[in-house]
């Protein structure tokens, strides 16, 4: 592919602007099986996802999984899909607007605050190539915990993209925030916020998405991270050590992936007698599938069907001001020799 040119004279002045990109995972365009096929096949193509060899993988990608996969996850989205569109969607703009108000009022003009999504709409490929004005860019993924096959991927798509430029703006990424005071102490807010509006249940159960457990084994932080996040948020909140669970969920085929798998902590909590549980996700800074449907409705499920009376979900960050604020110093320690104070 040839080199993207930029139509500027040879004796161009720097492009003033600096830009920040947020990045969340990705959501199809609709709840329905024609949608989710081109989402699915974008995301269970990516190494960083399933690290299994191409030449195996993808003839059970393409031969079984993407026709029977797309239909069930369609069902799963219509449950949860908003009027105007996909949650994850709809809060990740949100963000943006949010965090671009809150840095606009304390350097405007400087900055350029612009989403995207690692797989579907609208595309890392786009957003950049849009971004034409700005000669240094930071990429914030919005995942809290660094792991290779969501952090580390949309590094990937980025640096890609960046090799078929020819005048590359300056890059800068930020790795993770699992342990940022700022972000744990927007959690906990949010946490008693939910406990003053619907009382506080027996215990505490953070769940964080799951990854195979041979990522652990090979390096990857995440594990640790989400271990960090998960005591640094039960200390915020005063919790003694049994009042409060980590697990981890949407676990995907055979393979072993990080324990305890949500499930079973959420039926082995009802079965011990626990009457009331409460559940955040702190990995998720946005509502979406893996939330609303997984952890609100299959978990209420199946914490009352064996035995548990009242079951509640506490809402991501989403647009909390408190969230919007920590993300938006973390962004300004971020750019730190590239803003103009004053």
């Amino acid at each position: 592919m040839p080199f993207l040119n930029r139509p500027q004279p040879a004796q161009a002045e720097p492009r003033p602007r600096i830009g920040v990109l947020l990045v969340n995972l990705g959501t199809p365009q609709a709840p329905t099986a024609r949608a989710l096929k081109p989402y699915l096949r974008q995301f269970l193509s990516d190494p960083r996802v399933v690290e299994i060899p191409k030449l195996l993988w993808q003839p059970l990608l393409r031969g079984v999984i993407l026709n029977t996969r797309p239909g069930k996850s369609a069902a799963k989205y219509a449950s949860i899909w908003h009027k105007d569109g996909s949650p994850l969607a709809l809060w990740t703009a949100k963000q943006a607007k949010l965090v671009k108000g809150w840095l606009g009022e304390r350097h405007r003009g400087q900055l350029r605050v612009e989403y995207a999504m690692r797989y579907g709409q609208p595309a890392i490929t786009e957003v950049l190539d849009a971004m034409d004005d700005c000669g240094r860019i930071l990429v914030v993924p919005l995942y809290p915990q660094y792991a290779a096959s969501a952090t580390a991927s949309v590094c990937d798509a980025v640096y890609a993209r960046l090799q078929q430029y020819r005048d590359q703006p300056a890059i800068r990424t930020v790795r993770s925030f699992h342990d940022d005071a700022g972000y744990i102490g927007a959690l906990a807010g949010r946490i008693r916020q939910h406990w003053m509006v619907e009382g506080r249940g027996e215990h505490l159960l953070m769940s964080f998405h799951g990854v195979p457990r041979f990522s652990f084994d090979k390096g990857d932080p995440y594990y640790l991270q989400c271990q960090r996040t998960g005591s640094l948020l039960a200390a915020e909140l005063g919790l003694t050590d049994d009042a409060w669970s980590l697990a981890f969920q949407s676990r995907f085929g055979p393979t072993e992936w990080l324990k305890p798998y949500t499930g079973e902590v959420i039926g082995s909590l009802a079965k011990r007698g626990l009457k009331s549980l409460d559940v955040v996700c702190p990995g998720f800074v946005a509502d979406c599938l893996e939330t609303l449907e997984e952890i609100a409705m299959e978990g209420k499920q199946d914490f009352l069907a064996v035995g548990g009376q009242r079951y509640n979900y506490i809402p991501a960050l989403n647009d909390d001001a408190g969230f919007i604020a920590a993300l938006g110093a973390l962004i300004e320690r971020e750019l730190g020799g590239w803003l103009t104070i004053g």
